[in-house]
C-alpha cells in the first residue's frame, strides 16, 4: 500500500512545470482583463465628463441666441419688452456702458441676426418699412433708466445738472457761487474847477463816477460833459470840516436848522442834476452829526439817488443812521492821491486790490487835480481787466449788492 501511494503521489518534474506555467498565465489573462476594464471604465467616465461638458456648452449657446431670435420680435412686439429678453443675458457692466447710447445698442443687434438665420433677413426689411420706428426706440431708453436707479449709475442723471452751473467757467456765471468777480469802483471828485483837469479822465477807456462840486464857474458845464462822454455823475456836496476849513459855496454847516440843509441841497441838486447819488467833500464834522446826517440821508431816499460816505473821519456816524433808516449806503475804502506821485498812486490802487481781493470790492477815490492819476489809471486798465477784475460805477456796484428796496 504504501509502495502505492508512493507511485501514486509521485509527480513527474515536467507535469509540475506545465502546472505552473498555467497557472501563470491564467493570472496574467486575469489581471489583463482587470486592466482592460479599468481602461473601460476610465475611458467611459472620460466620455461622460465630455459630454456633459459638450451639454453645458451647448446649452449656454442657446441662451445667447435668445436675444438674436428676440431682435426681429422688435417691430411687432412693444418696445418695452426687449430690454427685459436683452437684460438677461447681458452682464450689467454693459449695460451700464449701454445707458448713455440707448439708440445705438438695438441698431447694432438688429443686423446681427441676418448672418445667423434666414429668418433675421425679413427682420431688417420690417425695420426698413416702418419709418416711425426710430422714435419708439427713443422710448426704450426710458424703460431702461428705471433699472439704473437701483445700479451705481444712477450718478449720470446728475452729471448735466453740474455741468448746467458751471459749469466748468469766464464771468460770473462760468465760475461756481463763491468765485464773484472783483470789484473796483473809481471816483473822481472835486470837478467843476478847470474843464483841462477834467477832459483826462472823461477819456478813460472803462467806467467812472466823476463827484461835480456845486456853485463853481464849471459846474454845470462839467457835469454835462460828464454825462455826454457815459460817465457817471455824482453831486460832490460840500460839508463842514473839523479843521475850519473852506468847504466852498452851497455848503452845509453844524448851525442849520432842517429847512436850510433841505435848501442848500435841493438847490445843488438842480444845478449838477440829474445825479445818480451824492458824496460829501470834507464833511468830517457834519458827517458826526447824527440828526444831520438822518436829514441828509431822508433827502437821498426822496430823490431816489445814492449816498456815499467818503469816510473823511473814522467818527462819522452816516452807517449807523443809515443802518437805523433801513437803507444802505457806500464807502470809501482807499485815497489814491494823498501824495502827488505815480508811484505812490500806483501803491495805493494795489491796496484797493488787496482789499477786493479779501472782501470782493474796493472803492476809491481820487481827484481831478491830480495830475497823473487819469494816465496811471488809463495805463493800469488793461492789467486790471486782464487779471480778472471788473470796473464799474458806484451805482451799478451798490445795485448789484442790494436790491433798491433796502437802499430807500
Amino acid at each position: 500500500m504504501v509502495e502505492k501511494r508512493s507511485k501514486r503521489g509521485a509527480v513527474p518534474a515536467g507535469k509540475k512545470a506545465h502546472r505552473r506555467k498555467k497557472r501563470t498565465r491564467k493570472a496574467l489573462v486575469i489581471k489583463d482583463q482587470i486592466l482592460v476594464v479599468l481602461i473601460a471604465v476610465a475611458l467611459i467616465g472620460l466620455a461622460m465628463m465630455i459630454s456633459v461638458i459638450t451639454i453645458t456648452l451647448h446649452s449656454a449657446a442657446p441662451e445667447e441666441s435668445v436675444p438674436v431670435s428676440a431682435g426681429p420680435l422688435l417691430p411687432a412686439e412693444e418696445a418695452a419688452e426687449p430690454p427685459e429678453e436683452i437684460a438677461a443675458p447681458v452682464p450689467p457692466a454693459e449695460r451700464v456702458r449701454e445707458l448713455p447710447v440707448a439708440e445705438s445698442p438695438p441698431v447694432q443687434r438688429s443686423p446681427e441676426p441676418p448672418p445667423a438665420k434666414s429668418p433675421p433677413e425679413e427682420a431688417p426689411a420690417r425695420v426698413k418699412t416702418p419709418p416711425a420706428e426710430p422714435p419708439p426706440r427713443v422710448t426704450p431708453a426710458e424703460p431702461e433708466q428705471p433699472h439704473t436707479p437701483a445700479k451705481p449709475p444712477a450718478a449720470k442723471p446728475v452729471e448735466p445738472l453740474r455741468t448746467a452751473p458751471i459749469s466748468p467757467g469766464a464771468g460770473p456765471p462760468e465760475r461756481p457761487g463763491p468765485a464773484r468777480p472783483k470789484v473796483l469802483v473809481f471816483i473822481i471828485d472835486d470837478a467843476g474847477n478847470n474843464l483841462a483837469e477834467l477832459d483826462p479822465f472823461l477819456r478813460f477807456p472803462g467806467p467812472l463816477t466823476i463827484a461835480v462840486l456845486p456853485g463853481l464857474p464849471h459846474s454845470a458845464e462839467a457835469a454835462r460833459r460828464i454825462r455826454a462822454a457815459g460817465k457817471e455823475v455824482f453831486l460832490h456836496q460840500p460839508m463842514e470840516a473839523l479843521g475850519g476849513q473852506n468847504p466852498g459855496p452851497g455848503a452845509i454847516y453844524t448851525g442849520m436848522n432842517a429847512g436850510e440843509i433841505r435848501a442848500i441841497v435841493e438847490r445843488n441838486l438842480a444845478e449838477i442834476g440829474p445825479v445818480a447819488g451824492m458824496n460829501n467833500h470834507q464833511g468830517s464834522k457834519i458827517t458826526m452829526e447824527p440828526e444831520i446826517m438822518e436829514i441828509i440821508l431822508a433827502l437821498c431816499r426822496e430823490h431816489r439817488i445814492y449816498f456815499l460816505d467818503s469816510r473823511t473821519t473814522a467818527d462819522t456816524a452816516a452807517p449807523a443812521v443809515a443802518k437805523r433808516m433801513g437803507i444802505k449806503i457806500g464807502e470809501r475804502d482807499v485815497f489814491l492821491d494823498n501824495i502827488q506821485e505815480k508811484a505812490a498812486m500806483i501803491r495805493y490802487v494795489q491796496d484797493g486790490l488787496r482789499q477786493a481781493d479779501r472782501k470782493g470790492s474796493a472803492v476809491m477815490i481820487g481827484h481831478t487835480w491830480s495830475t497823473e492819476l487819469a494816465e496811471t489809471l488809463e495805463e493800469l486798465y488793461p492789467d486790471l481787466v486782464e487779471e480778472g477784475y471788473s470796473l464799474s460805477t458806484i451805482s451799478r456796484f451798490m445795485m448789484g449788492t442790494a436790491s433798491l428796496e433796502e437802499f430807500w
